[in-house]
């Protein structure tokens, strides 16, 4: 199974784009999954359905579906905080829950529950000969991309501290935790706490997203307008993903008009001297589109890796 991530500034084409390949690569017989985790969810719209989590069927090889948010969020602290519970069920005289519940104000709660759905996505969906992804734009994308680094250093970090009160506990070890009429018994080994569990089955998953997501089976497209703004943006976009080592293979240069060939060529040159390796693609601009909708000449499917 691929990936492929079509990213950019917002209002560049990266909807378009994801959709068109994704429907190409249908068309030649791939199996094929589009998802979107853009906020503004153009997918269904293009495709004239109404998307939700769940994916659909929109003809023999392809299927589609939109990742919501919200819910992913709300799912994300739901899950967590029933873990958080059953962790630390001890603790219930002092109120936690209060504390818990709080996890919802918390920065970040939004990227890191898109990190999650894309992780059971990449995990779970070995069916596909592809999965492309319409991601929101540059920012957050790459505020979720940058996660699986991010989250394997604090859990490195947290690891050690745990390590550190586990043996803490051990010279304690005969002290019980009140709760209940017959108490219960505060791990101190590794392998019987459940909190270090969690650690390790964490990081033994993002270990496998942030190899997969370096890895020769993705792929990051970058969509771009030739226009000063886009340029800035685009070129912020792949010093990140370079930073992250994240493989960059294609850009599309988008909404070329034929008279301003001269300033897409000089936005081309700009954004993409220093990375020759990188297939290049531009698409002509498509004027307001007949109720049929229009096609897209240009082939996508033989530039994404």
């Amino acid at each position: 199974m691929k990936t492929v991530f079509f990213t950019g500034k917002g209002g560049v084409g990266k909807s378009t784009m994801a959709s068109a390949a994704a429907w190409q690569l249908a068309s030649t017989g791939k199996r094929v999954l589009a998802v979107s985790f853009d906020p503004a969810h153009n997918l269904g719209d293009i495709f004239g359905l109404k998307l939700t989590n769940k994916k659909k069927k929109f003809d023999k090889k392809l299927y589609l579906m939109e990742v919501n948010l919200e819910k992913s969020s709300s799912k994300y602290i739901k899950d967590n905080i029933s873990l958080l519970e059953s962790i630390y069920s001890y603790l219930k005289p002092f109120n936690m829950e209060r504390y818990f519940q709080v996890l919802k104000y918390s920065p970040g709660i939004e990227e890191y529950a898109s990190l999650t759905a894309l992780e059971e996505l990449i995990r779970t969906e070995k069916n596909f000969d592809y999965i492309i992804v319409d991601t929101p734009p540059t920012g957050l994308t790459i505020r979720i991309l940058a996660l699986p680094l991010v989250t394997l250093s604090w859990i490195d970090r947290l690891k050690k501290i745990r390590s550190s009160i586990l043996e803490k506990r051990y010279t304690i070890h005969n002290i019980n935790g009140k709760i209940s009429e017959k108490g219960v018994k505060l791990a101190y080994k590794e392998t019987d706490d459940m909190v270090m569990k969690k650690l390790s089955e964490i990081e033994t998953r993002f270990l496998a997203l942030k190899s997969f997501l370096e890895g020769d089976n993705n792929s990051i497209v970058v969509v771009f307008n030739p226009d000063f703004l886009s340029l800035r943006e685009s070129q912020r976009l792949i010093n990140d993903l370079k930073e992250l080592h994240l493989p960059f293979r294609t850009a599309i240069n988008n909404k070329v008009e034929e008279r301003y060939i001269k300033d897409a060529e000089d936005i081309e040159k700009k954004l993409l001297n220093e990375v020759p390796s990188v297939k290049r693609l531009r698409i002509k601009r498509i004027e307001p589109p007949p109720e049929k909708g229009y096609t897209i000449n240009e082939n996508l499917t033989g530039v994404l890796f």
